[in-house]
């Protein structure tokens, strides 16, 4: 007789299983971007995907397991399309980083700021998921812009174009800030051409 063999491959199971954990992190950032944080529940995010409370737990054991993770796995999405992008002329840079803030995911990850600001079992957690996240972006930015941080002052340029962003993200949460943002991120764009200067590109 032959050797007895396991039986079929894991594969499809596998796949599956990070098909159902994609649809939860995709529904979970949809709430919280809705809904904020009051109103978004496992429950909530389970029905939305298309699972059960049972399979959503299975996943992410805890709320906040599943709604860092979320916030995580589309930051991690988006530094990959940034990651991406061609090389072009700074402008466009400027406008991509912008838009970073103004999307779904940046709703999403300030109603977990706000919960975080209240919630003590949330705060750590957030805390350095913010700050891996913003060093990522950050680092991805030089690399865009072609930035030369040996240069004195070029490091706190590339910070202060992301803390714009982050700003105008904020003004865009309440109204639709389309036009203005427009006629700043132009100006920022004219402002970050001068301060790094023809030599880094």
């Amino acid at each position: 007789m032959g050797v007895v063999t396991q039986g079929r491959s894991p594969g499809p199971k596998q796949d599956r299983s990070r098909a159902t954990r994609k649809r939860l992190l995709e529904a979970a950032v949809s709430c919280l971007a809705e809904h904020g944080w009051a109103g978004s529940t496992v429950s909530v995010v389970a029905e939305r995907a298309g699972v059960s409370r049972g399979a959503a737990q299975h996943h992410f054991p805890t709320r906040e397991d599943l709604f860092t993770a979320a916030v995580e796995y589309v930051a991690e999405e988006r530094s990959a399309a940034l990651r991406a992008l061609p090389d072009q002329d700074r402008a466009s840079v400027v406008a991509a980083l912008v838009d970073l803030y103004t999307g779904p995911l940046f709703r999403a990850a300030l109603q977990l700021w706000v919960a975080a600001s209240n919630e003590e079992q949330l705060r750590p957690r957030v805390t350095e998921l913010e700050a891996r996240v913003g060093r990522e972006t950050h680092r991805i930015a030089v690399g865009l812009l072609h930035a030369d941080e040996n240069r004195p002052g070029v490091r706190e340029t590339v910070q202060g174009l992301l803390d714009m962003a982050r700003g105008l993200g904020l003004a865009n949460v309440l109204t639709d800030d389309t036009a203005r943002r427009r006629r700043v991120v132009e100006q920022w764009a004219a402002m970050i051409e001068e301060a790094l200067g023809s030599g880094t590109r």
